[in-house]
């Protein structure tokens, strides 16, 4: 296994939108791997593809104690929402920023698992707030983008030479 670069805001492919993984081989077990290791090095709890440069939908999370362990979601599409709440967030990819923004406490998700099968799951807590979270990476949206234009004014404001 090995650790990956996280690429970062103004890198343009964090605003692309993934592509679908049809191939469930060796080299995406080896990205889903580096993906865990990437994310342990980095103390998150969430990383997808994008963020590592490669433009595919795949995700890992890793939160600690709850219920759901360590997980992979390749092609996730969220099915049901509910319980929304103000949670703040940040990202490994967007180094230094904080934020609240709004999202759902409890998903109804389907995704493959790395060798393709399909699996539904009932998630809630931190670990649906996450899979969102990385999902949006996956349409080339961020969690600033999310972020009230009060928030997003002081932080331009605050970028300003």
């Amino acid at each position: 296994m090995s650790v990956l670069s996280i690429i970062a805001l103004p890198d343009e492919r964090l605003r692309q939108i993934s592509a679908a993984v049809d191939s469930f081989d060796q080299p995406l077990a080896e990205l889903i791997d580096n993906l865990f290791e990437t994310l342990a090095h980095h103390g998150g709890i969430g990383l997808c593809a994008p963020q590592v440069g490669v433009l595919r939908r795949v995700l890992v999370i890793r939160v600690p104690d709850d219920d759901y362990g360590a997980r992979a979601y390749v092609n996730p599409e969220i099915l049901a929402k509910a319980g929304p709440g103000l949670v703040e967030e940040s990202c490994l990819s967007v180094p230094g920023i904080e934020g609240n923004v709004i999202r759902s406490t409890r998903v109804h998700v389907r995704a493959q698992d790395r060798s393709g099968e399909f699996f539904e799951a009932q998630i809630d807590g931190m670990h649906a707030v996450c899979l969102q979270h990385e999902i949006d990476h996956l349409e080339g949206r961020l969690f600033i983008d999310r972020l009230s234009w009060f928030k997003k004014l002081r932080l331009r404001l605050k970028r300003r030479p």
